[in-house]
């Protein structure tokens, strides 16, 4: 069985910085690309950051500059890395992982996270 768990959210400030991690957990051989997609409150889901087991990153416009992905494949983490937070970035972060094979040859097409909250307020 596969999970993904996340940690690192919290009350922010506007101006400060958080991480977030999520980590993989299980017999895994191979995940095709982790990301965060987060739900502010009264909003639909987004799409925040997306990276490959390549290396390569996608981003929303709205978390260009301010936010970084980055992932470490042999420990099947991904983090985020938010900097200069703003009251719009609360909401619940979500942990995704796409394509993930596990070593006895099970695939999960796509799973999810719990969620973690950030509140960025003053």
């Amino acid at each position: 069985q596969v999970e993904l768990v996340e940690s690192g959210g919290g009350l922010a400030q506007p101006g400060d910085s958080l991480r977030l991690s999520c980590v993989a957990s299980g017999s895994i051989s191979s995940i095709n690309a982790m990301g965060w997609y987060r739900h502010p409150p009264g909003k639909a889901r987004e799409m925040v950051a997306k990276i490959t087991s390549g290396g390569s990153t996608v981003y929303s416009d709205s978390v260009t500059g301010r936010f970084t992905i980055s992932g470490d494949n042999d420990k099947n983490t991904v983090y985020l890395q938010l900097n200069n937070v703003k009251p719009e970035d609360t909401a619940v972060y979500y942990c995704n992982a796409v394509r993930v094979v596990t070593m006895d040859g099970n695939s999960y097409p796509e799973l999810w996270g719990q969620g973690t909250q950030i509140t960025v307020s003053s």
